[in-house]
């Protein structure tokens, strides 16, 4: 009987222990639909019971195991009147809200003190009015706090002292009166009182701030008090007799001038020529520019697909602190970060040839692909001057930058696990990409730098299907050609067989570590494999950086035997995607690489011929 009942006992905390926990944070949820239900928008929100506030909730981020609302990101959603009591407060772990750009009115949310772990509050570009709240002892963790472009009046209270994570305060643009209190946060990097009816005299702890910090008031600086001016020390007697004549000093006073002014010049050229080369809008996140020189069209603005939990307008991105990370055959890509830290890549296309309506069309497929080796296309932007896609941000970098950055030195060489799973998850998400529009979508422009890792490591593909709508002559020669079929003379007229083709070409790229894009000392990728494995295979073809693993030759010889086949000049001969894919997993076996997703469907794969045939002129380039 006591046997039984330890069993019983185990069974049950087994399948509590085994049994899934709630993904869905249910009180946040709850409410969260009830603050949608007590306050007019005008624009439809997704939110509803039925689906999940985490994954699919437009402007709603969750904790990592989902037991929490931590963001709420509603700007410009047309939400109208007074934020409804007990609503926002009940999300007791909400780190970041943003409500700005709306018609919100009322006195200050006095509910939203109550949130301890609040870490980013923007509700600027609003209609609240009355007083600043005075107790501010539970915003503990506050680090930005944006209330410009509203009507608060009153002072400005002296707790703002007691938060000491403070980085951002601005009270621009509002109605507020009297002194400004010291606010002397070390922690403090940007104020703004600007156009206010402040009076008295500056803290001389803020006067460290720009004067526009302080514009459109009535303020005073403080008077500068000299410090006390040193005693002069005793000065050496004057020698006559000096090793230059007054001649002679004012010589080298004038070369060395002259040799300031040519090294400024120098300085200004070189940077101007890389300003040239990383594109018109090139801006740092240090300089905090916008991204962008380029004016909205009013009839235009972001579309979101079904699904994405991002919520940001074309403001936010003009304004985003933005950087260059690269020049493609299609445009130029930049790593934005919002305002409420939220990191995205924009790419601004150039030379798109297509009307509105195919322009959507082709967003509007690639929009919907949803699959761990593509990357997600967010939202889109089409205006008669301007061309926006928005994606996820990969930390981890393309695989051509992996692959070929700053080689030799220091650098930590991309190894063989992970140059394998590149090629397997790229190959994944092209084949996704082929049973789309009844099997017949393409992507189009298949290269290293279009292939990025994903969090799991493997190769995550971009850049979907802008080959349809882009001009073809907006592909420069030493951009793309090594990596484009010999059938293809029109990047618009790409097929499936020419995926197939520059696919061949990274696997290639990954294997030799070399570059396929032409140039004037640079070979042709694939005609240099062939004539390596011609001459009886030496192993030279394999990159150096590789040697160093060992018992790989095997796995290294059989992703050769597939690139060629893929690379082959006739694209009737080149194998189907699918079958690319399960050659590339057999390389390893399925148990290593099926945590990275579903396995393609199984099929049989296009016979690959020995390596000793690979370079016969059959195939050859």
């Amino acid at each position: 009987m006591g046997l039984r009942f330890i069993l019983s006992a185990i069974l049950v905390y087994c399948a509590t222990m085994w049994s899934p926990a709630s993904t869905e944070p249910v009180d946040d949820k709850r409410a969260l639909l009830d603050f949608l239900d007590s306050v007019n928008h005008s624009r439809k929100l997704n939110w509803d019971n039925t689906t999940s506030a985490c994954s699919s909730w437009t402007g709603i981020t969750c904790s990592r195991d989902s037991s929490s609302v931590i963001a709420v990101r509603l700007p410009g959603v047309g939400l109208k009147g007074v934020i409804p009591s007990n609503t926002l407060s009940r999300l007791s772990h909400l780190q970041i809200l943003s409500l700005r750009s709306n018609g919100l009115t009322g006195s200050f949310p006095a509910d939203l003190l109550q949130l301890p772990d609040l870490i980013g509050l923007h509700l600027q570009s609003n209609g609240f009015e009355g007083p600043l709240p005075s107790d501010l002892s539970l915003w503990k963790n506050l680090t930005v706090l944006n209330l410009s472009e509203n009507d608060f009046n009153g002072s400005i209270p002296s707790s703002f002292v007691n938060l000491t994570h403070l980085t951002l305060l601005n009270l621009a643009n509002n109605s507020l009166s009297g002194d400004v209190p010291d606010i002397n946060l070390p922690s403090l990097q940007f104020l703004d009182l600007s156009n206010n009816n402040l009076t008295g005299v500056l803290p001389r702890s803020l006067s460290r701030f720009p004067s526009s910090s302080f514009s459109g008031n009535n303020l005073s600086t403080p008077v500068q008090t000299p410090s006390p001016s040193p005693s002069p020390l005793p000065l050496p007697p004057m020698r006559h007799s000096s090793k230059f004549s007054e001649t002679a000093v004012l010589g080298i006073i004038i070369g060395s001038c002259v040799l300031a002014f040519v090294s400024i010049a120098l300085l200004l050229i070189v940077t101007n020529r890389k300003g040239d080369e990383d594109g018109e809008i090139l801006t740092t996140v240090k300089k905090e520019k916008p991204v962008k020189k380029m004016t909205p069209d009013g009839n235009s603005k972001l579309v979101f697909f079904e699904g994405s939990n991002l919520a940001f307008d074309l403001e936010d991105l003009l304004r985003a602190s933005a950087e260059v990370l690269g020049k493609g055959t299609f445009g130029t890509t930049y790593k934005a970060a919002l305002e409420d830290a939220t990191i995205i890549a924009v790419k601004r296309l150039k030379e798109v040839v297509v009307g509105r309506k195919e322009f959507e069309q082709q967003m509007e497929i690639a929009g919907s692909i949803k699959h761990e080796n593509v990357a997600t296309l967010r939202a889109y932007y089409y205006s008669k001057d301007e061309k926006l896609m928005v994606y996820d941000y990969y930390n981890q970098g393309s695989a051509s930058s992996l692959l070929h950055a700053r080689r030799g030195g220091n650098r930590v060489p991309l190894d063989w696990e992970t140059r394998l799973r590149i090629a397997t998850g790229a190959a994944r998400g092209i084949a996704c990409i082929h049973t789309q529009n009844s099997g017949k979508l393409v992507h189009g422009n298949v290269k290293a730098s279009n292939i990025f890792l994903n969090p799991k490591h493997f190769g995550s593909v971009s850049d979907l299907g802008l080959a349809t709508v882009m001009s073809p002559v907006a592909a420069p020669a030493t951009r793309s050609a090594g990596y484009r079929a010999p059938e293809v003379t029109d990047t618009r007229k790409a097929s499936q067989a020419s995926d197939v083709y520059s696919f061949g070409v990274v696997l290639l790229e990954l294997l030799t570590g070399k570059s396929p894009v032409a140039g004037e000392e640079a070979v042709h990728l694939v005609r240099w494999v062939h004539s390596v494995v011609r001459e009886e295979w030496t192993g030279e073809v394999f990159d150096v950086e590789l040697l160093r693993y060992p018992n790989i030759e095997e796995e290294m010889v059989a992703m050769l035997q597939i690139g060629m086949a893929c690379v082959a000049r006739v694209a009737a001969q080149r194998p189907k995607i699918e079958d690319v894919v399960r050659l590339l997993e057999d390389i390893r076996g399925r148990s290593s690489t099926q945590s990275a997703g579903t396995r393609s469907p199984a099929s049989t794969p296009a016979p690959t011929p020995p390596l000793t045939q690979i370079g016969s002129p059959s195939n050859r380039d």
